[in-house]
C-alpha cells in the first residue's frame, strides 16, 4: 500500500508541510485526524457507541475505539472525513448532521508508535438506537454500546468498568452478541484529556 500523505503541523497548529504517514507516526509530527462519536438519546437515557477494532490493524487491533476515525490526508478537507463514517460503519452522513466539538489535541505514545493528533472532533446524535450498521471488516470487526453516564465517570476515573453491549462479526460474517464489563485495557489508549474534554463536550449537548 501506498504511504500516504498527511498535513504536518507544529504544536500551536501552524501548517508546516507535508509528510507520510510513516514519517510522521515515527518522528510523532502533529497531523490532522477526523472522529465521529455515534450518540443515541430513548427515554432521556444516553448511550454511546465504540467500534471494535478488527484484528487485521496495525495499531491497536482488538480494542474499542472512538466509533468511526481516521487520517485527514494532504489533498483532504475536513468535510471529506466524513468519510470515515460511511466506510467504517456504512452510515451516509451529511455535515449538517453532525455537531463539532472542536479540534482537540490527543496523544499516543506508545514503543512502536508516536502518535500526535489535532483531532477534528463530530457528535451524530439521534434519538433512535442506530442499527444499519455496514462494517468495513478489514477496518472494523463489531459495535458496542454503553451507558453515557457510565462512560462519563470512567472517563473521569469515578469507576474501573463499563458494561458494553452490541455484537462482533466473525471472518464467515456470523454475529455474534457481546455483552460485558470492560476495562481501560480493552480501549486504545488515546491521553485521558482528550477522553474528558470528548465526554464534557458531548455532556453540554445531551440535551440540546
Amino acid at each position: 500500500m501506498q504511504d500516504e500523505l498527511l498535513k504536518i503541523f507544529d504544536e500551536s497548529g501552524k501548517h508546516i508541510g507535508v509528510a507520510s504517514r510513516s514519517e510522521v507516526h515515527k518522528k510523532g509530527l502533529w497531523h490532522e485526524t477526523f472522529h465521529c462519536w455515534l450518540l443515541s438519546i430513548e427515554n432521556e437515557k444516553a448511550s454511546i457507541y465504540f467500534q471494535i477494532r478488527s484484528h487485521h490493524k496495525k495499531d491497536y487491533p482488538n480494542l474499542f475505539d472512538i466509533t468511526a476515525a481516521g487520517h485527514l490526508l494532504s489533498s483532504e478537507t475536513v468535510e471529506d472525513g466524513l468519510r470515515e463514517v460511511k466506510e467504517e460503519l456504512g452510515i451516509e452522513v451529511k455535515m449538517d448532521d453532525v455537531i463539532s466539538l472542536g479540534i482537540i489535541k490527543n496523544s499516543i505514545i506508545l514503543e512502536t508508535i508516536i502518535d500526535h493528533e489535532l483531532s477534528h472532533v463530530f457528535l451524530l446524535k439521534s434519538d433512535k438506537p442506530f442499527t444499519n450498521f455496514n462494517l468495513q471488516k478489514e477496518e472494523v470487526s463489531g459495535i458496542v454500546k454503553a451507558d453515557f453516564n457510565q462512560f462519563y465517570q470512567f472517563a473521569h476515573g469515578l469507576r474501573d468498568t463499563i458494561e458494553v453491549e452490541g455484537f462482533q462479526v466473525t471472518e464467515t460474517n456470523e454475529q455474534i452478541p457481546v455483552r460485558k464489563n470492560v476495562d481501560k485495557n480493552q480501549f486504545v489508549s488515546h491521553e485521558s484529556n482528550y477522553i474528558v474534554n470528548v465526554v464534557e463536550m458531548i455532556k453540554k449537548h445531551l440535551h440540546n
